[in-house]
């Protein structure tokens, strides 16, 4: 299992509810095709669970 995961932003949280949208901004994705690193974590895998329609997820 790695220690880290990337999640990449594919599809525009313009049209979400409010709450996913927030989501998005606190896994620290602001553009289109922007790529992060998180930690592999409980609480990380919980926000990518609830906006996995917007991100992709990568090990």
């Amino acid at each position: 299992m790695a220690d880290t995961v990337k999640v990449t932003l594919v599809k525009s949280p313009v049209g979400a509810i409010p709450k996913h949208r927030r989501t998005v901004e606190a896994l620290g994705l602001h553009k289109l095709h922007q790529t992060v690193e998180l930690p592999n974590n409980a609480a990380t895998k919980g926000m990518v669970a609830q906006v996995s329609y917007l991100v992709k997820v990568e090990d």
